[in-house]
Order: C-alpha cells, then structure tokens, then sequence
C-alpha cells in the first residue's frame, strides 16, 4: 500500500483529502505545518508528498526546498495544492522541482488521477534496468518522458578501450557523461612525482566524471581501462537537458554524488588515521563488495599490487608484505595472482 504525506494546515482540508486518498487505500500521513512535515518526510520517506504552498513558518516553497537537499528525499514526487491561480506561483513551483499543481478547490478524481500518474511515473524510476548500453537508453529514454532520443543521442557509438588504456586523463575538459558498458575502469589522481593514488574503481552499469561535468571543470583525476572495456559517452548537452528538466535524473545524481563526497571522506579518515594492515583489509573488502554488487558471487576477483597500493596509499613492497601476513593467517588465498577471501568477517573487523 502506498504511502503518502499530507502537508495542509487547514483541518478540514487536510481531513477531506486524507479521506479521499484512505478511500482510495493510500496510507495517508499528515501534517499540520511545513516543519512538522520535513520531519515526517525524512522519517516516514513517502511515496508521494502532497504539500499546501500558503502555510505559516514554513510555506509549500520552504518544505520543497529543504527536502531536495536531502538525498533521501530529494527524489520523492511532490505535489503542490494552492488556492492562488497565478501563472507566476505555478511557475515558480515547478522551477523549484514540484511534479505537479492542484489549484483548490478540485473535483475528487482530479486529486486521485494526479497522484496515481505521479506514482505511476516514479515506478518507472525505481525500475531495475539492465546495466548494459541498451539499459542505458532505456533509462534515457524513461528520463525524456517516453519522447525519442535526439539524433545525436540515439547513435550514440560504444567506444572500445584495451587493458591500461587511457579514457580520459587529469585536465582533460570533459565533453559528455562516461558511461561503462563492459569492463572494470580505475579513477586515479597523479601526484608531482608521477605516484598514483586510485580513487575508486569501477564496474559496468557505472556513470563516471559526472561530477567535473556538473561543476564545468577540468578532470580532476584520470579514468584508464583495468580491462577490456566498452564505453559510451552522453553527450553533455543531452545530459544537462536531462538533469534540467527531470527531477528523477537529478535525483538520481545527487545520490550518485552524495555517495561519492561520503566514500572519498572516509577514505581520506582512513589514510591518516589507519595503519598499512587495516587500509589494506579495508580495500579488500571493498573490491570484494564492488564485485558481488555487479553479478560475481565468487570471493575472489585480480587486482595488481601496484593498483592495489595506489588504492591503500603506500609502497607495493608494504602491501606484497602485508598480503603475505594474510595469507599465512588464512585470511586470504593467493593462486595465479588471483586473490581469494577466505574470512571476510575477519577482514571486516580489523578495518573496523
């Protein structure tokens, strides 16, 4: 059963609509003020937010706005009710995000038609699409509103990388959103010395320097093929139209880039505060969980010790060492430079 919060201020208004949508078996939770509602949002995380615009303390405005910088409830349709009919109101509504507009008063179907479409849309964008380019197209495709792609979008090419081939290097101006088809890339960051330090790496179905892309930067950091890689590149026009004109896609990339500031914190704690052993545990585990996320099940996966190092921040020699001391502790297996995780809860606990 759906789940929808009711922002209203008014007690009959509020008590009528959470009428209507109980009727139509929604889960209605309400809300008698912009604050209280904010709160509810982040605890209760609706499928649906449906919020008065004319409220005091906080108004419809305020409520949108400090929940689209909430990741976890930035991407939560919002629908806005308002007894005031001016085009600049509904403008300024839908500029700041809102899905949809209901002027009061209005006929019972015209609130249930506009939340069953809202919901029906979201569903599109909670939908699991294969991680491949033709998921990405499908993805694309959902995120334009069912419309074609444009030209230069629909012949997108899939550019072939070979094993330690450079995709685009630090300064580099970034021309469109990398997309990895196939293949296992590594990020990296290059010191005045020449010394790599790699700043994640990742797997098919993943986005890459998006984040240069919003900021209209230079690469801060290079991107080189751990493998046979497949690529596709969305050109930056059609991306921006997207992040523009979308909710969901922003959405989606406001997660994307609060999950990496997060990553990169932690990763900055544990070079200054962890020893060789836990940064090398902890690397471990995470490729471990980067590969069973995209499909291998196996505990084992290859990783070079020189991208290994670049990874924990250290000499290859301190990480051939400290693989050794694991090994003989059987925590790990080393076969054909392959390496197998024999106790990841072990693992887990001497980097936590």
């Amino acid at each position: 059963m759906k789940k929808i919060l009711l922002v209203e201020d008014n007690k009959d208004m509020r008590e009528n609509i959470s009428e209507i949508l109980e009727l139509a078996n929604y889960t209605v939770i309400t809300a008698p003020n912009g604050r209280i509602g904010v709160e509810l949002a982040g605890k209760e995380t609706p499928d649906l937010i449906i919020c008065d615009i004319m409220m005091p303390d906080l108004d419809g405005y305020g409520v949108l706005y400090l929940l689209s910088k909430n990741p976890a409830t930035s991407g939560i349709p919002f629908i806005f009710l308002t007894a005031k009919a001016e085009k600049s109101d509904m403008r300024k509504g839908m500029s700041m995000g809102a899905d949809d507009y209901l002027t009061k008063p209005f006929e019972e179907m015209e609130l249930l038609n506009a939340v069953e479409a809202r919901l029906r849309k979201n569903e599109i964008f909670k939908k699991e699409f294969n991680k491949n380019v033709e998921g990405l197209n499908e993805f694309l495709a959902k995120a334009k509103g069912l419309e074609e792609l444009s030209k230069l979008s629909a012949e997108r090419k899939i550019h072939h990388f070979k094993k330690k081939e450079m995709i685009y290097m630090e300064g580099d101006e970034p021309n469109g959103i990398v997309f990895i088809n196939k293949g296992k890339v590594k990020t990296f960051k290059t010191n005045e010395d020449g010394k790599e330090f790699i700043t994640s790496i990742q797997n098919e179905g993943d986005f890459i320097g998006y984040i240069d892309l919003i900021e209209n930067s230079e690469y801060r950091e290079s991107a080189e093929a751990l493998e046979e890689a497949e690529i596709c590149i969305i050109p930056k026009q059609d991306f921006f139209s997207l992040l523009y004109s979308n909710r969901d896609v922003a959405a989606k990339f406001i997660k994307l880039l609060s999950n990496n500031l997060q990553e990169m914190e932690e990763k900055l704690i544990n070079l200054a505060y962890n020893s060789v052993r836990k940064r090398v545990a902890d690397a471990l585990i995470s490729l471990q969980n980067q590969f069973e996320h995209h499909g291998d099940k196996s505990p084992v996966f290859s990783v070079s010790r020189e991208d290994l190092a670049s990874m924990v921040g250290t000499a290859t020699e301190s990480v051939i060492r400290t693989l050794s001391d694991f090994k003989e502790e059987k925590l790990i297996d080393i076969r054909d430079k392959n390496i197998y995780i024999l106790n990841a809860e072990k693992l887990t606990r001497m980097k936590n």
